[in-house]
């Protein structure tokens, strides 16, 4: 069976920050309600995921001891 590879144009950080903007985007789009939130809900997880990558990848971390 032949694996399909995939190569991301953008980094994850690139990605995460964009799906955050269109998210909230959405959400100001949308009248208050459960899909508003969702939505609102899903940029905050987005933006949290951009905050982690960029604290794993920084170059001030240390290997445990």
């Amino acid at each position: 069976m032949k694996v399909r590879r995939f190569t991301q144009l953008k980094s994850l950080k690139d990605r995460l920050v964009e799906f955050a903007a269109n998210s909230c985007k959405a959400a100001d789009e949308l009248s208050p309600g459960a899909r508003r939130d969702e939505a609102l809900k899903l940029a905050r997880q987005a933006d949290a995921a951009a905050h982690i990558d960029a604290w794993v990848n920084s170059s001030g971390l240390q290997t445990p001891k």
